[in-house]
């Protein structure tokens, strides 16, 4: 389902009629017989050469997923060799097991190299955003944008996935000309595109990267049970203002912060800053208790600093205060805990 985004609905057509021409094309290039995969994807023959035709995700899914495997190649012919079935499923699972998206990332461009020399992922960070690209080293031909439009939805949609939130793209851009269907690509990607770029590549904030990978090998297990749906992006809720919050928080070290000091450091109205938080099913005082019980179990964990200064760097106002809230969090009082890693 590479070409569905997660705020259209299930049954609306979306999917380019382009895109199922280059699914035909695979099979030309293997000298097969498309009909059954059409019928697979109900779709009709005369819509396969509508200039303007879409087709709906379901649709997509079941006849892309049936090609894959009816010829044996996830890559549906775009690059020199095949890649057989099961093999975007094989580089799931070297990225899967990274502690968070950056170094899932990482995993992903440089063992996507031992699929094929024919493109090469990059990944790019600065100050403020991350770009996921990708370098052309061989001519793609008429399969060309398809192939890199399902190439950056399978990153994209493997990195909401692993890290469970959506990833808002800032923009997104493109190496060939603005095509006829681009009223879709919105929908696919996000507001700002671009065409006539030196390469294809997605944008979004850094700060996505540091999210953690929340998903077990089983639960890839049963993701790629469902043809295609890796590529999917079935996330509404965007888990990266609560991981902002609690970075500063934790930078704040014995300093009391308000929500107008932290909506400052997030660059957001502190009005605007509580309502997103509770869409997430948290407040600020959630996660400023979560923030001082991490902070104290580390410090008290290193066993060398005073509990009465860990008190103040969790933001206490005395040590008993602290003690009586840690052993409201632990069952346990700090002195206690600490004895345990002793």
């Amino acid at each position: 389902m590479p070409f569905q985004a997660a705020t259209t609905t299930p049954r609306r057509a979306m999917t380019p009629a382009a895109f199922v021409r280059g699914v035909v094309a695979a099979y030309d290039r293997y000298g097969r017989d498309p009909a059954e995969a059409l019928s697979k994807g109900q779709v009709a023959a005369d819509l396969v050469k509508s200039p303007d035709g879409r087709v709906t995700a379901a649709q997509f899914e079941a006849l892309a997923g049936h090609a894959m495997r009816e010829l044996d190649d996830e890559a549906l012919g775009w690059f020199s060799r095949r890649l057989p079935w099961g093999t975007y499923g094989m580089l799931c699972r070297a990225s899967i097991t990274a502690p968070n998206l950056e170094v899932a990332l990482k995993r992903w461009c440089r063992h996507h190299r031992l699929l094929t020399e024919d493109v090469l992922f990059e990944l790019a960070i600065s100050e403020e955003t991350a770009v996921v690209s990708i370098r052309e080293l061989r001519d793609l031909g008429t399969l060309r944008e398809f192939c890199l439009v399902t190439l950056l939805r399978y990153v994209l949609g493997f990195s909401c996935w692993a890290v469970d939130s959506a990833i808002a793209l800032r923009a997104a851009e493109f190496p060939f000309p603005e095509p006829c269907h681009v009223s879709v690509y919105p929908t696919i990607f996000c507001k700002t595109v671009g065409f006539g770029a030196d390469r294809a590549s997605i944008v979004f904030d850094k700060h996505y990267l540091s999210l953690p990978l929340t998903r077990s090998a089983a639960d890839l297990d049963n993701m790629l049970k469902g043809a295609l749906r890796l590529t999917v992006l079935p996330y509404r809720r965007d888990r990266l203002l609560v991981e902002r919050v609690r970075r500063v928080l934790r930078n704040s070290r014995g300093r009391i912060l308000g929500a107008e000091d932290v909506a400052s450091e997030l660059a957001l109205s502190t009005r605007t800053m509580h309502r997103r938080l509770r869409e997430e099913a948290t407040s600020l005082r959630d996660l400023k208790e979560e923030a001082k019980l991490e902070l104290a179990k580390q410090e008290l964990m290193r066993g060398r600093v005073p509990i009465k200064r860990i008190a103040e760097l969790a933001g206490f106002r005395n040590e008993k205060s602290f003690s009586r809230a840690f052993r409201t969090w632990t069952g346990a009082s700090p002195r206690e805990f600490r004895g345990r890693y002793r």
